[in-house]
């Protein structure tokens, strides 16, 4: 009973410890908090906002530039209820999750918000995450691939093209095929 009286106050006085002194290691975030926290694209641009912002800064602001970001336009031309439907969700969710886990100071009452150190931890996560597929040729050449592949099996269809299936389906194949080589070719 003596020793697990003494290993439970051991337990307690290493708790005590560690809440006393912070270190290094508590300013870690653990990967699962990471990827939860950067689950939303709110709080990506959250973090991104912070960032980049020197300072403190108002929480009017940032739901006005996360909205314009959004609605792809300028803060002049945002509608209020995008301001508003960006702002509540920042008031009530966003802002106290990235609070309570140490990424920002939040001060609800005044509508302040400042970044943390734990903020540039979650930058590197941030690259690449927000890209789009709109300068990637590969989705269209794919489309463009099977069009061709169906129209050549409509037209054998509707009799306008005499091939056999089977040479159908070994070209079809082929292109495919091509296609995708040299997808893999020039993403090296």
């Amino acid at each position: 009973m003596a020793i697990l009286m003494s290993r439970t106050q051991e337990i307690d006085d290493q708790r005590v410890s560690r809440d006393a002194e912070p270190d290094d290691h508590q300013l870690d975030l653990e990967p699962d908090d990471i990827y939860h926290i950067l689950q939303t694209r709110r709080r990506r641009d959250v973090i991104r906002y912070l960032h980049a912002a020197d300072g403190q800064v108002r929480l009017r602001d940032l739901a006005e530039r996360i909205a314009a970001w959004e609605s792809e336009t300028d803060v002049e031309h945002l509608t209020s209820s995008q301001r508003q439907r960006v702002y509540i969700s920042l008031y009530q969710t966003h802002l106290p999750k990235l609070d309570t886990h140490g990424i920002i100071d939040y001060d609800k009452d005044r509508g302040t918000i400042e970044s943390t150190p734990r903020v540039t931890q979650l930058v590197p996560y941030l690259t690449g995450l927000e890209t789009t597929t709109e300068h990637d040729p590969w989705p269209r050449r794919y489309a463009g691939t099977v069009g061709c592949c169906g129209l050549v099996l409509a037209a054998i269809a509707g009799g306008i093209v005499s091939l056999s299936w089977f040479v159908a389906a070994v070209s079809i194949t082929v292109a495919v095929t091509a296609v995708t080589a040299l997808h893999a070719y020039s993403v090296r």
